[in-house]
């Protein structure tokens, strides 16, 4: 979620901490999140391919859309108001992701990331402010951040969720707000004046304008800038107590506290509850939600905690430990992209959110990047990644939860969209039912709620068409280009270079340390057979393997020659 809402429109301790981060990086050296890869998984299931954030191929769902594991959880906190449409919860919960990871769906997609929807209690009341009556279906409006809201799921679905994706190679990001609380209503009140600002709105002009501001109306912000200690509010230790937590979460407040040494400000409380779950669960990275509107230095901070917490979680599960890759943190600056560089302007200042925590950007430019030819594209990224964004990253996608505009709402090209998402450099986000062309075009949905449907599971089993594609047949192209990537870290972590412009032919290569791997790629091939040079890649004798026909051909003169009725070719070696 960005700027746009649904319903409506340091301090750096030298202490005990510091000292024992220090000696966990010695134990568990990390790798630079934006060019090298982590060690050999320890799991016998799992690809011995070492893991890149930059070429992850992330999976990002809304939870409560994607699958109903757990009917009974459907209705809670009395949240029996009707809705408008597609803006209640539809029943999708951790327990339904979880199942679909047992049944392999995401390891058929070459997913290597899966990014959820916030799970924190949401506001049990509900708004209706432009778009009609809406609940915290979506998990941006938090009530509590100390708890898991039912309908998403508990504390035990977590854990196995995360543990049941980790043995499948895939890691966990989860979506964090520091920004804001849920609005204000009836069975919501709002936060103390000392935590939150109601208004000015936001006019975004100058940095002061986007940060220091609600976001909307109703929408009150946590005053992150704030250096006064305050209380926690009322209504929260009520919660507490009734809950029967209420010295747990108080001597854990204090041990953390003492611990850092950190004023008790707003922003401090909302960075231990949310590492709380890093050192709890071993989730492995942060999405940011409207990371501009905060201080950058907030990032830092977060940033700071978390590494310390995911540190001892490794060491305190030595057997669950996935490679030595640091906690990742990709950043929501809407607005962001690729060709900003390491920088994003907001009207009067220049702000490098690369050098606050943050591995990686979500590049909103990629939709208008996509229209052109495929050269451009990649070399362009090829050339931005290995450049002034060296050593970091950005996250690409075609669609998204709040893109009203995207590369193809309509989804007349799912295979051009597809295609060039999954083999440009940088990091690939699919979209819950990008692969099934799921319908970004509802009727009777108001704002985003249309991009939000349930995933179309039944059109899926049935193989039904859209627009003259048949669903199967995109999510086969899907599942090939994505087993390719997440075999082969060179696809979007490597190094792009042209070999023939007709035939379209290119090539990738990454390496690190004592590891490296290359990749030949043709796109727009005509059927049958085909020759490529290959010599600067691959030694005579090499066997290589095609991952879109499924043969294999061996490295001949310098030349490999391949048989199929495709008009792409992904070549490596496996």
């Amino acid at each position: 979620m960005n700027h746009i809402i649904e319903g409506m429109t340091k301090k750096v301790y030298l202490n005990v901490s510091l000292l024992f981060a220090a000696f966990t990086m010695l134990t568990l050296t990390s790798c630079n999140q934006g060019a090298k890869g982590g060690e050999k998984t320890r799991k016998p299931n799992i690809s011995e391919t070492p893991f890149v954030w930059n070429n992850a191929n992330v999976y990002f769902l809304l939870t409560d859309r994607f699958y109903n594991g757990d009917t009974s959880n459907d209705l809670n906190f009395d949240r029996t108001a009707k809705t408008a449409k597609l803006r209640g919860f539809e029943g999708g919960d951790m327990k339904g992701v979880t199942q679909k990871i047992e049944e392999g769906y995401f390891d058929k997609l070459g997913i290597t990331a899966l990014w959820l929807t916030p799970y924190f209690e949401q506001i049990h009341g509900n708004t209706n402010e432009g778009t009609g009556v809406t609940y915290g279906y979506h998990g941006y409006w938090t009530k509590d951040w100390t708890s898991f809201d039912p309908n998403f799921g508990t504390e035990e679905d977590l854990f196995k969720l995360v543990e049941t994706a980790h043995s499948h190679g895939i890691r966990i990001i989860m979506d964090v707000i520091i920004n804001h609380t849920g609005p204000v209503t009836d069975k919501d009140p709002v936060w103390p004046d000392e935590w939150v600002r109601t208004s000015p709105k936001c006019t975004y002009e100058s940095y002061e304008t986007t940060v220091t501001c609600t976001l909307v109306d109703n929408l009150p912000d946590i005053r992150t800038e704030s250096e006064n200690p305050v209380d926690l509010p009322s209504q929260l230790l009520e919660k507490w107590e009734e809950d029967g937590r209420l010295e747990k979460e108080m001597n854990e407040l204090e041990a953390f506290f003492e611990r850092t040494g950190y004023t008790r400000t707003p922003r401090y409380y909302i960075i231990k509850w949310l590492t709380d779950v890093i050192r709890k669960y071993g989730i492995d990275g942060y999405r940011l939600d409207t990371a501009k509107h905060i201080e950058e230095s907030v990032w830092s901070e977060l940033g700071s905690e978390a590494q310390i917490a995911f540190m001892e979680w490794k060491k305190q599960h030595p057997d669950k430990v996935l490679d030595d890759n640091d906690f990742y943190m990709v950043a929501e600056v809407y607005g962001y992209g690729i060709s900003s560089g390491r920088n994003f302007w907001f009207g009067d200042r220049d702000v490098d959110f690369f050098a606050h925590a943050i591995h990686s950007m979500i590049n909103f430019e990629f939709k208008y990047n996509a229209t052109e030819p495929y050269e451009k594209l990649f070399s362009t990224y090829s050339d931005h990644l290995n450049g002034v964004l060296e050593g970091k990253g950005v996250l690409n996608y075609i669609t998204s939860h709040d893109d009203g505009e995207p590369f193809d709402k309509e989804r007349i090209k799912p295979m051009e969209a597809a295609t060039k998402l999954l083999l440009s450099p940088g990091a690939s986000q699919v979209y819950y039912g990008d692969e099934s062309c799921r319908k970004l075009i509802i009727p009777g949905t108001n704002g985003d709620a249309t991009l939000r449907g349930l995933m179309n599971w039944e059109e899926i089993e049935s193989d039904a068409s859209r627009n003259g594609y048949s669903i199967r047949e995109v999510m086969d192209h899907y599942r090939k280009l994505g087993t390719f990537r997440s075999a082969h870290p060179s696809v979007g972590a490597g190094i792009h270079r042209m070999i023939t412009e007709a035939p379209y032919v290119f090539s990738r290569s990454f390496s690190s340390g004592d590891y490296s791997d290359h990749v030949v790629v043709g796109l727009d091939l005509d059927p049958g057979e085909k020759s490529f040079e290959v010599e600067k890649f691959f030694e005579d004798g090499t066997r290589l393997f095609d991952y879109y026909s499924g043969k294999y051909a061996i490295v001949e003169k310098g030349k490999i020659k391949l048989t199929s009725a495709e008009s792409i070719v992904l070549l490596g070696q496996k």
